[in-house]
């Protein structure tokens, strides 16, 4: 049993998607710790139309990178889980349980991007493990060796110390045709007006990106790395997304403002190429191949989804293997 990757196998109308609700926030620090609290989140300054920001400025003396292979875990959407537990129950944990999640699947934003871009990204490979616990299904990213070479685009501070390492993340709620999730994701800054709108609709996504100077540089921003933007911000309900154009010595000459709503609308202009409703369509039936395939309720049990390149989604079973990621202290809290 597979699951189909073809774009034009999910061209129908989009499903439901219902409106991303806050339902909290944290921080990590330095020493990634869950804290939480708002202390890493930034308000957006609006920079000039030309700033000439040299993005190489302090990166080898001023620049704390952070351990990709951090970012493959899951661990600080389930620290904010049992810190907020108490708190939740009427909000998040079901009336029925003390101690089971009332949601479908439980996951982190950047799982559910790879699944919206998917089917038009023909060369793209991932992974994901699946475990259901206690009726939850939460997935989780399994690295492989193209997403290790990957880097993605980011406008860093240029004043003082950049550290990766420390961010913000919100948690939303939300429906995806009948699938009910929760999950986290990082944001750059907030909207610092009063008259903002209220979150997630507030946070503005920061980019980079190269000058599009060339005809197949608009091809692939328009084509791609508009897609995967899009994805990253409509998941979470971000609103708008800062983009800073950088030429081959680093230095950003433009900024341009896209609005998260009207990005289909300008990549369908210039490409003609990838449709949102394709995009959720495909994110909604790969849960429910999810939810018809991961049956067993057991920690210990992984359900690995995989999709290599210009194929089908695929899976395998695996007990008490490497693949296990829920920690020994969450299932005994939770449990």
């Amino acid at each position: 049993m597979s699951l189909s990757t073809q774009y034009w196998d999910y061209v129908n109308e989009a499903p439901l998607f219902n409106r991303r609700v806050e339902v909290g926030s944290f921080s990590c620090d330095s020493d990634q710790r869950v804290i939480n609290d708002k202390s890493r989140m930034r308000y957006y300054v609006e920079p000039h139309q030309a700033p000439q920001f040299d993005l190489n400025d302090g990166y080898k003396d001023r620049y704390v990178k952070k351990d990709d292979s951090l970012e493959k875990r899951m661990d600080h959407i389930l620290h904010w889980i049992l810190a907020n537990k108490s708190n939740l129950k009427q909000k998040v944990l079901s009336s029925s349980s003390s101690s089971a999640l009332d949601f479908d699947f439980v996951t982190t934003r950047g799982r559910l991007t790879h699944l919206l871009t998917t089917p038009y990204q023909k060369y793209s490979i991932w992974s994901l493990a699946v475990t259901k616990f206690r009726g939850t299904l939460y997935i989780n990213e399994v690295e492989t060796e193209a997403a290790r070479q990957h880097t993605i685009d980011g406008l860093p501070d240029t004043s003082g110390v950049v550290n990766a390492i420390e961010a913000f993340y919100v948690v939303v709620q939300t429906r995806l045709a009948d699938h009910s999730l929760l999950f986290s994701g990082e944001v750059d800054c907030r909207d610092k007006d009063p008259n903002a709108p209220d979150p997630p609709a507030c946070y503005i996504e920061l980019k980079t990106t190269k000058c599009l100077n060339a005809e197949y540089l608009r091809d692939k921003f328009y084509r791609y790395k508009l897609n995967h933007w899009w994805a990253q911000s409509y998941l979470l309900g971000v609103s708008r997304i800062v983009t800073g154009f950088r030429n081959d010595d680093g230095i950003v000459e433009s900024v341009k403002t896209f609005e998260v709503s009207d990005i289909p609308k300008i990549a369908e202009r210039e490409v003609k190429f990838w449709k949102p409703n394709v995009c959720m369509n495909f994110c909604s039936k790969f849960l429910s191949f999810v939810k018809k395939v991961a049956t067993e309720d057991d920690p210990c049990v992984v359900y690995l989804f995989s999709r290599e390149k210009d194929s089908n989604v695929t899976y395998s079973v695996h007990r008490n293997s490497s693949y296990s990621f829920l920690p020994d202290w969450y299932v005994k809290e939770m449990d």
